[in-house]
């Protein structure tokens, strides 16, 4: 298969599904190397198409116009991760990406896109799997998540709960 071939075909994929795909996965359906996927995707990127990678693999951006979205700061050590990130989906809430303010490169995001406990377990058990260091780490469990909900009131839900289980990163008084 020659390179477009397989780079349309890639993006085929990617748009028929609505879970991540992997680099690995791709490259098996299509029978190459995960590099080589990492490489079409890297192309299709540059060339326009709204690819994204989340830790469970690559999704098309899609623009969602419903519901509200809204940052909130949470704190905790990587044991607490699994119970803020549940908290989030079990009130109706979706996990869309983790941010920090570093000193040195300033915004550092990553996507996550979480919406299920489902989504939560994999991503925890990607964490562990490789044990790779968290974004948090690099500011002493402090980190923001964008949080996209139905309406107002669910936001509000998501953050009573996070305060009340100390998970909500509050200005001290």
């Amino acid at each position: 298969m020659d390179k477009e071939l397989r780079q349309a075909k890639v993006l085929e994929l990617i748009r028929e599904t609505k879970a991540p795909l992997s680099a690995g996965k791709l490259g098996k359906m299509l029978g190459v190397s995960r590099q080589l996927i990492v490489g079409d995707i890297a192309l299709l990127r540059a060339s326009g198409e709204k690819i994204f990678a989340t830790p469970r693999g690559y999704l098309l951006e899609e623009v969602k116009e419903e519901g509200i979205t809204a940052q909130i700061a949470c704190i905790h050590t990587r044991d607490e991760m699994e119970e803020e990130l549940n908290i989030i989906v079990d009130e109706g809430g979706e996990v869309v990406d983790v941010l920090i303010e570093h000193a040195l490169y300033g915004e550092l995001r990553g996507n996550l896109h979480l919406v299920t406990r489902h989504d939560v377990r994999e991503f925890i058990e990607s964490c562990q799997a490789q044990e790779a260091p968290l974004l948090s780490n690099l500011s002493n469990g402090v980190h923001l998540h964008t949080i996209r909900a139905k309406d107002i009131e669910t936001l509000q839900r998501i953050e009573t709960h996070l305060r009340q289980s100390h998970l909500l990163y509050e200005k001290e008084e």
